[in-house]
């Protein structure tokens, strides 16, 4: 495929989502043919999906449910959307992948890492993306910003869970990092935003550089 595939993880309060708008102008503003786009999500279908897993009512989801609807969610999403955004030359940039999975229900569910990216590597087809930036935060800085910004009121069945769940997450997204330092890029996501996106455009630049020279 000729395009390039971006994602953006970091665990809930991280401000990831704050940066994927930051590097959406970024790439209007410079003129690269790219579309933006988050998990769970994406797609109609995919949309319907995220509302499903994660509605508050649903507390007794079960954990292998929980993995086979957001993969099922991604599969939709990287056939439909991701797939011929990619074969059309485009960057992709989306908010959460697999990496999502692996930290959230591998290790914060305690599923399994082998279990969730058997499941996944048949949803996608073992689409991996060409770069991750993975903006960290500690699960109590990630706690305090979401109740700031949403109250305790207004927090989706995931972002409910316990700190312990939360710190199950981190150490998850740390392990992944740890072994595909090729492919990720961890940024202190406890700096400001504009720091932050500092971090992310200085890597970003090579990146789109080295991929006009392909």
């Amino acid at each position: 495929m000729k395009g390039l595939f971006i994602t953006l993880e970091g665990p809930d309060g991280s401000g990831k989502t704050t940066q994927i708008a930051k590097v959406a102008e970024y790439l209007r503003k410079h003129e690269v043919d790219f579309i933006q786009t988050r998990e769970p999500g994406g797609t109609a279908i995919s949309d319907k999906i995220r509302a499903l897993v994660l509605d508050p009512e649903h507390k007794e989801m079960h954990d292998l449910t929980e993995v086979l609807l957001y993969a099922a969610s991604r599969a939709q999403h990287v056939h439909e959307k991701i797939i011929p955004a990619l074969e059309e030359g485009k960057v992709v940039l989306c908010d959460r992948f697999v990496d999502a999975s692996l930290a959230y229900q591998g290790f914060g569910l305690g599923v399994g890492e082998e279990r969730v990216l058997q499941v996944n590597n048949i949803a996608t087809s073992g689409l991996v993306p060409h770069r991750s930036y993975f903006v960290d935060v500690s699960p109590q800085v990630g706690k305090e910003r979401m109740k700031a910004r949403y109250g305790t009121e207004n927090l989706d069945r995931i972002e409910q869970k316990d700190l312990s769940y939360h710190e199950r997450v981190r150490e998850g997204f740390a392990q992944i990092f740890s072994r595909q330092a090729d492919r990720i890029v961890r940024i202190n996501g406890e700096q400001s935003p504009d720091a932050v996106f500092e971090e992310i455009v200085k890597d970003l630049d090579q990146l789109l550089s080295n991929h006009k020279k392909k």
